[in-house]
């Protein structure tokens, strides 16, 4: 039977080679540190020579660090100090790009957000685009002041082409070709990594979330947009143009929802969180079309407003069960709001997938632990990524000024 609990500790995958040794290392000290040199030889099956090369290397970029010697007897020869991640320097910044809102972060280089702030999205891709370059300046004064950046991630849903840097098509934006990357890279003179939200959360779920101790994951996210994404072998995949997970428009039997693709029934258009929202206010639960007030109803527990979201999640579960059975992963991640607020939520979903897949008992259904946080960990997490995967690539674009 599924359930949505706490991930085990599945035995680590042999960690991805990209990056060669000194990444190996640093996503050793990531999973498990802190760790004794030792411990990351047989980690990464690097000899001792490489670890110290490569950890002295790391320790110069500011990306470990030694920790004292642990309280104890003395040993004959040298002592073995700890290494771990040095959160002390560098910081991720990233913006997601929401339907309601935009959303500003800094992460640590454990995944830990340092900082965030929203502001409502109001106008077409250049009017947000000319926002995003007028209030990351005075966020990263304000937050980010004697701290190295390590560079911008911009996520979204819908159609994104990491590659080029660009939205290809966000159907509730209205966005078409638009150039992210070209823009803020001049702007910002910063690295920027432009990709979907999906994507990036299953690179940091795989980092540091539910996936840390797996690298065959499927994330499910279901906000304004519905996407999922593929991690196998610790990569997460983009597939043919870049469209790989691209669920949004699955049909949902009875449902006659409009969709902007022209059709009906798409089952991101019956379950958005505006669909959720409208819903909501038609039944008279809320006073206006408010998606956070009905998250914050979830969270106080009112029965009317749990049914709703028990509906969202009937309605998600085909979905999920089929993501499970096609594709068999160690762990299925799904970020969906009422999930968040209303953790009594998860056993109705578990019930409901359970209705849908013939997943063996021991593949695990479970919530992002990323929790109100989800939108800024995505944000920052193809930065976090790029350095984790080859980190003697670093070279720090900016600092943010005292």
């Amino acid at each position: 039977m599924l359930s949505l609990v706490a991930p085990p500790a599945l035995g680590r995958s042999p960690l991805p080679a990209e990056g060669g040794g000194a990444g190996a290392v640093l996503r050793a000290v990531l999973a498990d540190g802190p760790l004794t040199r030792s411990d990351v030889g047989r980690a990464t099956a690097l000899s001792p020579a490489a670890v110290s090369r490569h950890t002295a290397d790391l320790n110069a970029l500011g990306l470990v660090r030694e920790l004292p010697a642990a309280d104890g007897p003395p040993r004959a020869g040298r002592p073995q100090l700890p290494l771990d991640i040095d959160t002390r320097h560098h910081l991720a910044c990233g913006v997601h790009i929401g339907v309601p809102w935009l959303t500003f972060a800094l992460l640590d280089l454990r995944g830990r957000v340092v900082a965030q702030e929203r502001v409502p999205r109001r106008g077409d891709a250049a009017a947000v685009l000319t926002a995003l370059q007028a209030y990351l300046p005075g966020f990263l004064a304000r937050r980010a002041a004697g701290h190295s950046l390590l560079g911008l991630g911009v996520v979204t849903g819908g159609w994104v082409d990491p590659e080029s840097g660009s939205v290809i098509e966000h159907g509730p934006l209205g966005w078409r070709d638009v150039p992210v990357r070209d823009v803020l890279a001049r702007t910002t003179r910063l690295p920027v990594h432009v990709d979907s939200h999906a994507r990036a959360l299953a690179q940091a779920e795989l980092l540091f979330g539910a996936g840390s101790r797996a690298t065959e994951l499927v994330q499910l996210f279901v906000g304004n947009v519905v996407d999922a994404a593929i991690a196998t072998g610790g990569t997460v995949l983009r597939g043919r143009r870049s469209r790989a997970g691209d669920i949004g428009h699955v049909a949902v039997p009875g449902s006659t929802e409009a969709c902007p693709c022209g059709r009906t029934g798409c089952l991101q258009a019956t379950v958005s969180d505006w669909t959720i929202a409208r819903r909501a206010h038609a039944l008279g639960l809320t006073p206006a079309v408010d998606f956070d007030r009905l998250l914050a109803l979830a969270g106080a527990g009112d029965t009317a407003v749990l049914r709703l979201f028990e509906e969202r999640l009937r309605l998600i579960a085909p979905a999920a069960g089929l993501l499970l059975d096609v594709l068999n992963p160690e762990v299925l991640v799904i970020s969906e709001g009422g999930l968040t607020v209303a953790p009594s939520l998860r056993p109705y979903l578990a019930e409901q997938i359970r209705r849908h897949s013939n997943a063996a008992p021991e593949q695990l259904v479970t919530a992002t632990e990323f929790g109100r946080e989800t939108l800024a960990v995505a944000a920052c997490a193809g930065v976090l990524d790029s350095v984790f995967q080859r980190p003697m690539e670093l070279r720090t674009a900016a600092r943010a000024q005292r």
